[in-house]
């Protein structure tokens, strides 16, 4: 083999070896791209999720608050008049007191008579009128005593009542659309003592 043949060997190898890192450098890039692309498409993907989890979240909370806001206007309307209400209740304890306070005089007395009539009268019209916008009189006599809607005054033995029974109503309670405006005033039967047994010694 002549020199110069040897000379031009030499330098392919060379040309080969330089060629050689430059493909691997080149193919090295070519994976980073892809690879940073590939975790490029991921990131958006988490973050397009991250945004679609919002949203929904988002869109719950509107549909909460609208249910709170329908839940909170109905009960203004239910309960607008409640306040007038209460105003009115003690009417109807003193006409009923005028009913209750002519009971034990002689029905001949033609004047008690007609003052009797004309206030019973009167009375049932305004329970009339408050029955119409769902106004309830509350008087539990004989019923179970309920802390939601009646207030114990006393407790008193009652041997003709199961104990824990509404005995007498003070004052009648009121209900407007099944919430207690004033609960009624009650006198509630206790169960008797058992009879000591004196020991002796």
């Amino acid at each position: 083999m002549s020199a110069d043949e040897k000379r031009n060997e030499q330098v392919e190898e060379e040309q080969n070896e330089a060629v050689e890192p430059e493909a691997e450098a080149q193919a090295a890039a070519e994976e980073e791209v892809s690879a940073g692309e590939g975790s490029e498409v991921e990131a958006l993907q988490a973050k397009l999720q991250e945004y679609q989890e919002q949203a929904l979240r988002a869109q719950a909370e509107m549909q909460n608050v609208r249910r709170r806001a329908e839940i909170d206007v109905e009960k203004a309307h239910k309960f607008a008049l409640e306040k007038f209400v209460k105003e009115l209740l003690p009417v109807a304890d003193s006409l009923e007191k005028a009913v209750e306070s002519t009971e034990g005089q002689e029905e001949s007395g033609e004047l008690v008579a007609s003052i009797r009539e004309g206030v019973e009268m009167t009375l049932n019209l305004f329970m009339n009128s408050l029955g119409k916008f769902n106004v309830e009189q509350v008087n539990p006599v004989g019923e179970p005593f309920d802390p939601q809607q009646h207030e114990a005054m006393s407790m008193v033995p009652a041997p003709d009542a199961e104990p824990n029974t509404v005995v007498n109503v003070v004052q009648k309670g009121y209900l407007l659309n099944g919430r207690v405006v004033r609960p009624a005033m009650v006198i509630v039967s206790k169960a008797e003592e058992s009879p000591k047994i004196d020991e002796q010694a």
